[in-house]
């Protein structure tokens, strides 16, 4: 039964995307009671952020990604992970901190699939080449708390 889920929830993602209203005064952009964000499907949300960094389907605003993003990469998704390093290191949505983009940098490429792992390892050593070595350490040690600390849901 998961398989047939997993085949329903992209439709039922953009179905909820058609949908979008801002929340008073915080100017975040969400779908109306998405399915994919009230179940917290990690996955669902990096791609859904994805959405609103890109303006695939809703208006784009980094702070929605940014958000978006950070409740997927807490629950274990590589990509949503990589996507919140990004934003730290860009500044979207985020402060620019590149601390917190090599943290969540160095998490999805220790989380992501083979294919993946080598892409993600190349955009954070990307993101060190900026920092001093102490600031590449302090990253180093976030996300080993990090790590340490989380336990997979599923």
């Amino acid at each position: 039964m998961p398989s047939a889920f997993n085949k329903v929830l992209p439709a039922l993602a953009l179905a909820c995307l058609a949908s979008t209203h801002g929340f008073a005064g915080d100017h975040v952009y969400y779908p109306t009671q998405p399915i994919v964000v009230t179940h917290g499907n990690a996955r669902a949300l990096g791609r859904l952020g994805f959405r609103y960094e890109n303006g695939f389907g809703v208006p784009q605003n980094y702070i929605a990604a940014a958000d978006l993003y950070r409740r997927g990469a807490e629950r274990g998704d590589a990509f949503a992970q990589a996507r919140l390093g990004l934003s730290y290191d860009k500044g979207h949505g985020v402060p620019q901190d590149f601390i917190l983009a090599y943290k969540w940098l160095d998490l999805a490429t220790a989380r992501a699939s083979r294919r993946e792992r080598d892409f993600y390892q190349r955009l954070r050593d990307a993101v060190a080449q900026k920092m001093s070595l102490e600031q590449v350490t302090e990253g180093q040690r976030l996300a080993l708390v990090w790590a340490a600390g989380w336990a997979d849901p599923y």
